[in-house]
């Protein structure tokens, strides 16, 4: 595999109300330690304060603890916001609509570097709801993406900078409702239904960024990736997209290289109840370490499966240490046991 400009070393983890401890490959090149920059990023994120998991946290529990190690390993993790964080609003005639109270943004403070709110829950409960969300995301200095006051807030990257390393990510949603999507003076989500648009924003941001990472919301919910997100990603590593990240669908979706860069379609669910399936209860994380120099050829992955049980809302799993071949977990009662396939 040829090299490029930002150099991506990752492995990708089931998860599923559990952490599991990351494991590097013995053949991924090692880097100096000035300018490498560990990143995770997991999916669907909800804590509506009438859900299960927003009633854990009104009870003092945090439904992100099983996860805190692997999180806290990172310099920088991300998740997908997938609710609205507000006291006012009126809820949109919609089959689903998740509204969070405002004790839920601490915990997203204390296990996340930033969020996305490009998806198709962030304006549940009107525009004016997802302002005061931006508001108390921005008091509490959570940087936030693929969303704002305008047009022009919801298409600008939230920056990162570590060890020298510059990391641009960009949010679109372009899945059920439009009406969501942010327009010249009217705040909303990014919207990627404008493939020009997207794809100058990947355009400028190269400009600013080494790395330049768009996370979409996107797919049919349970279906496997579809041609639109295929032709898109790919659209989108040629206007210099160095990975493409995915979330909506519920499930986890394929992972694939295309001109070696990474294009992992969907992550699915990482903390989100209302689902009975294997497929909709596990998800992934993605860590990737990120340098100036180029595509690692030493790439390594792994996976690793965990089913929860649908009536064990919170659970201590045993940690278990995974590789490169498949592994999967069943939780029997508060704990996983661990069997290869």
């Amino acid at each position: 595999m040829s090299c490029h400009r930002a150099l991506i070393c990752f492995h990708v983890t089931y998860l599923c109300l559990a952490a599991i401890r990351p494991i590097c490959g013995a053949d991924t090149p090692s880097f100096k330690e000035s300018t490498q920059v560990k990143l995770i990023m997991v999916g669907d994120i909800m804590v509506a304060k009438d859900e299960e998991t927003g009633i854990q946290i009104e009870q003092g529990r945090d439904p992100f603890q099983a996860f805190a190690k692997i999180l806290k390993a990172a310099d920088v993790s991300i998740g997908n916001l997938e609710c609205v964080i507000a006291e006012k609003g009126v809820a949109e005639k919609k089959p689903y609509t998740f509204l969070a109270h405002p004790r839920v943004v601490p915990l997203l403070k204390q296990h996340f570097t930033g969020l996305s709110v490009a998806n198709n829950h962030s304006c549940d409960f009107g525009k004016p709801a997802f302002v005061e969300q931006c508001e108390r995301l921005e008091k509490a200095q959570i940087p936030y993406f693929g969303g704002g006051r305008d047009l022009a807030a919801a298409h600008q990257p939230w920056m990162i900078e570590r060890n020298g390393l510059k990391i641009a990510m960009l949010g679109y949603c372009e899945v059920f409702m439009k009406s969501f999507r942010a327009q010249d003076n009217e705040a909303g989500v990014a919207w990627s239904e404008n493939d020009e648009r997207v794809l100058a924003d990947i355009q400028s941001a190269k400009k600013k960024a080494d790395v330049v990472i768009p996370y979409m919301h996107w797919g049919s919910e349970t279906d496997p990736a579809n041609d639109r997100q295929k032709q898109f990603a790919r659209k989108m590593i040629d206007t210099g997209a160095d990975v493409i990240v995915g979330a909506h669908p519920h499930v986890t979706q394929e992972v694939e290289y295309y001109q070696g860069h990474l294009i992992v379609y969907s992550l699915g669910n990482f903390v989100f109840n209302g689902f009975q399936s294997e497929a909709t209860q596990t998800g992934w994380a993605l860590q990737m370490t990120l340098d100036k120099q180029g595509l690692s050829s030493g790439i390594r992955w792994s996976l690793v499966s965990i089913r929860k049980e649908p009536r064990i809302p919170i659970f201590k799993p045993k940690v278990h240490a995974g590789n490169a071949a498949t592994l999967r977990f069943s939780c029997k009662t508060t704990w996983c046991r661990l069997h290869r396939r």
